[in-house]
């Protein structure tokens, strides 16, 4: 069905935020107004840049004068207030994904593909992949980086992964597909634990994957390869327990870190770990380390 779509530019984003929840919002995003990226927010903190758009998206029927009025009203600095609203059309989100998203291949034998548009070559394993609402489908840089070091290792079989920060669970399903014997799945974010939990399952991994509630603690245990897709200062902070995850001779690969804080991250696991060289693409960096 389509939607009512009101935007709200204002100097206080999270009244803006409540209003519009206030007043019948089914949901409300707050998106960057200018160019002022926030790559890097502290664990369970709520970014805001220096112009915050508020989003909320309406029933179609909503009266889009009463919901204006209200936020006009309310908000401290109302007489200033730039308020849009348009209406907008449902989308098909998994047929956007399929026709915008194409099957990727990643080094000599790893295909992720939409379920409607299989690639099956002799030699390459296929991964399934709906990444609902979660983040991770490939296309990102350091996804795609974390893909083709997966699959260039030769020695996964029988081997025991941790995937932090999984999103849709595309590497541990990955690395599952490519023969490692057990993955532990690990995300914050519940819609993530769900579409992980999904792909296994179409990916017929779901006995070998086990996805740790979003909201249950993570306590470090040891195993041969893990792979931490997340972002700069997650990693710093989550030195200790990532470093502790693997055992002696094991893997460690680090992503979802600019070029220029590549440096800061290597020294923060330095003290254990042996660092292989760094590849890049596109400003984002890829790191992989081995325990000493």
């Amino acid at each position: 069905m389509p939607f009512l779509q009101i935007r709200v530019l204002s100097r206080h984003p999270e009244f803006a935020e409540e209003l519009l929840l206030a007043n019948g919002a089914d949901s409300v995003s707050l998106i960057d107004a200018g160019d002022d990226p926030v790559l890097e927010p502290a664990p369970g903190a709520t970014p805001l840049w220096p112009r915050t758009v508020a989003i909320g998206l309406f029933p179609a029927d909503t009266d889009p004068a009463r919901v204006t009025a209200n936020l006009r009203e309310y908000l401290p600095d109302g007489g200033q207030v730039q308020i849009t609203t348009d209406p907008v059309e449902d989308r098909d989100w998994v047929r956007n994904w399929i026709e915008n998203c194409p099957p990727m291949k990643f080094g000599k034998r790893l295909w992720v593909c939409p379920h409607q548009r299989i690639i099956e070559e002799t030699g390459c394993e296929t991964v399934l992949l709906d990444p609902g609402l979660a983040f991770g489908t490939g296309t990102h840089p350091s996804t795609a980086l974390c893909l083709e070091w997966l699959a260039e290792q030769d020695d996964l079989e029988d081997k025991e992964v941790i995937d932090f920060g999984c999103g849709s669970g595309i590497l541990g399903i990955a690395a599952l597909k490519l023969g490692a014997a057990r993955c532990t799945s690990v995300d914050i974010d519940p819609q993530a634990i769900t579409a992980t939990r999904d792909n296994a399952e179409q990916n017929d991994v779901d006995d070998r994957l086990h996805v740790l509630a979003h909201d249950a603690p993570f306590s470090a245990f040891e195993v041969d390869v893990v792979l931490a897709n997340i972002l700069a200062r997650p990693l710093m902070e989550l030195a200790p327990t990532l470093g502790a995850s693997v055992r002696r001779g094991g893997a460690l690969v680090l992503a979802g870190l600019l070029d220029r804080q590549a440096e800061e991250v290597r020294r923060a696991y330095a003290d254990a770990f042996d660092f292989e060289p760094d590849v890049s693409r596109d400003g984002w960096k890829r790191l992989v380390a081995r325990r000493r």
